[in-house]
């Protein structure tokens, strides 16, 4: 059996589970022409009958599907919460979503979504960026000093996650996880991003540490650089 198009099977869902609905947008991978075989359709719902926001993963027409159900009360609570954490899912499927439905109140939430996502998050303090160095340093040091192979590879993974969110956040970008990581670095600068992927991957291949010691040391430079001396939390 031939499976029907994203936005077809995403049009029968929103028929058959949420007829009353105000309004439904199909946002994701297949939105975006990045579908891979194992991409499902992220649907976001808004029903003001809804008392609650819920989230659920179920298939239909042959399609996994992430539904993201709210009413407009909870859907601006996730908007503020996305944007508080630096990282704006919801915002970008609203802002990338295609109508399934009909109605005015599409274009007021993605207006609402493309102001945010042009906006950036939240500026972080400059205690919390230096609190960041100190992380960022105490785990760069951790691989500079490990001997255990195993260890040193999730010391990188940690680090990776610090840098990329030292580097966007001090810059006013979106963060990401995972996948996002990648994304998001490439978002702010192409560049940078493939010197991100190119250190890391020099390190997994040849375990070679210095091409991300020399990355991470690049980075806080116009901050202070390292930061171990003299850190303290909570000291009165």
């Amino acid at each position: 059996m031939i499976r029907p198009s994203p936005i077809e099977a995403a049009k029968l869902f929103i028929h058959e589970q949420f007829p009353t609905c105000q309004a439904a947008l199909l946002g994701g991978s297949v939105v975006r022409g990045e579908e891979t075989p194992t991409s499902d359709l992220d649907i976001v719902v808004i029903d003001e009958h809804l008392k609650t926001e819920y989230r659920e993963s179920l298939i239909s027409h042959g399609w996994p599907i992430e539904v993201f159900v709210h009413n407009l009360k909870t859907l601006r609570h996730y908007f503020q919460s996305d944007s508080n954490r630096a990282r704006p899912s919801i915002q970008k499927m609203v802002s990338e979503g295609i109508p399934l439905t009909g109605h005015p109140v599409i274009d007021s939430i993605k207006l609402e979504a493309n102001k945010m996502l042009r906006d950036g998050p939240p500026e972080w303090s400059t205690e919390t960026i230096r609190t960041k160095r100190y992380f960022l340093t105490d785990a760069l040091d951790d691989l500079i000093g490990s001997t255990n192979r195993g260890e040193s590879i999730f010391i990188a993974n940690s680090i990776g996650e610090l840098l990329h969110e030292f580097v966007l956040r001090t810059n006013r970008h979106w963060i990401g996880s995972s996948k996002w990581i990648v994304r998001a670095l490439h978002e702010y600068d192409p560049q940078f991003a493939k010197e991100f992927v190119n250190a890391f991957e020099h390190f997994y291949r040849k375990n070679d540490k210095m091409e991300i010691v020399r990355l991470v040391d690049s980075v806080p430079q116009k901050h202070g650089g390292r930061l171990f001396e003299g850190f303290s939390v909570g000291k009165r």
